[in-house]
């Protein structure tokens, strides 16, 4: 017996449940919803938000789990975009999160892991006029969720990203110490940038605010008593962005490539050659029996 499951179930829509007995952890996937994970409980610890509303309503964007930023991370000014002498329309945080993906593979071998693709399409190409193919595996062992990504280019010219995650951690605490050694954020709601000092609280912000200056690629926090998350990622997310909403019970802490506009802005872009391809990686573990805030 591996000690590790792949289930799969109905919920609205097709739904994979990873599962790991050893340490009572599970992680729930959505393909044709954006490739989504709508659930995640770690060493027993439940950690996402979920709105079930949208996350059932085929229009709607999913307030919930943890969506996937690609090819842009946050928003674009009155939502277009100009490249090679050519405006674009492009929706907040990009295509991917709308998309249908399709499983490619699964294994319960010293592991739960599932692999997911998106294509480029008729329905991509409007809004991101690049030929790309997307590989993304979750991979859930020793209670830790790994989600490892392939950005493939396939076009014959440059294609510029800045892709992301927009994870929601179920919390009632707006105002959060973020164990991170970056020092300063800029506040989306006056644009200005302010020295990280204690607690961020995000309670009565509308808008989102950005950590600049990390240079160790992880951050913790504590989403209530005894329970705390650590996120690491490849270096190539090079912010976090904390959001939430008034009246709601989560916090967003979110791994972006670059901030908000970057296809306008283009001071940071990433850049994948023809033919070429970027490999990054995120992992979301709770460490137990440990808070950060002490």
């Amino acid at each position: 017996m591996s000690g590790y499951e792949i289930n799969r179930f109905d919920d609205g829509y097709t739904m994979y449940e990873l599962k790991e007995g050893s340490t009572d952890s599970f992680v729930r996937i959505c393909p044709e919803r954006g490739g989504i994970a709508t659930e995640l409980t770690l060493n027993g610890e439940p950690l996402f938000y979920l709105d079930r509303e949208t996350f059932l309503d085929p229009q709607a964007n999913i307030r919930g789990g943890n969506p996937i930023l690609f090819p842009i991370c946050g928003q674009l000014t009155d939502k277009k975009y100009e490249w090679e002498d050519q405006v674009f329309t492009m929706a907040n945080h990009g295509v991917a999160r709308t998309s249908r993906w399709e499983v490619v593979g699964t294994s319960e071998r010293d592991e739960a892991s599932i692999t997911l693709r998106l294509h480029s399409n008729a329905e991509t190409l409007p809004s991101y006029p690049f030929e790309f193919e997307l590989l993304f595996t979750y991979v859930l062992r020793d209670g830790t969720l790994r989600l490892e990504q392939q950005y493939r280019n396939l076009s014959d010219r440059p294609m510029p990203m800045y892709a992301g995650f927009h994870p929601y951690f179920a919390t009632n605490n707006k105002a959060i110490v973020y164990a991170t050694d970056a020092t300063k954020y800029l506040d989306y709601n006056d644009e200005k940038v302010k020295p990280i000092d204690g607690a961020i609280d995000l309670g009565g912000l509308v808008e989102s605010v950005a950590l600049l200056d990390a240079n160790h690629p992880a951050i913790s926090f504590d989403i209530r008593e005894d329970c705390s998350v650590h996120m690491s990622y490849s270096e190539h997310f090079r912010y976090i962005v904390l959001w939430s909403a008034e009246g709601k019970p989560f916090v967003c802490v979110e791994p972006w490539m670059a901030k908000t506009n970057e296809l306008n802005r283009k001071e940071e872009l990433v850049t994948i050659e023809p033919n070429g391809q970027l490999n990054a990686w995120l992992a979301i573990s709770v460490p137990i029996h440990s808070t950060y805030n002490n």
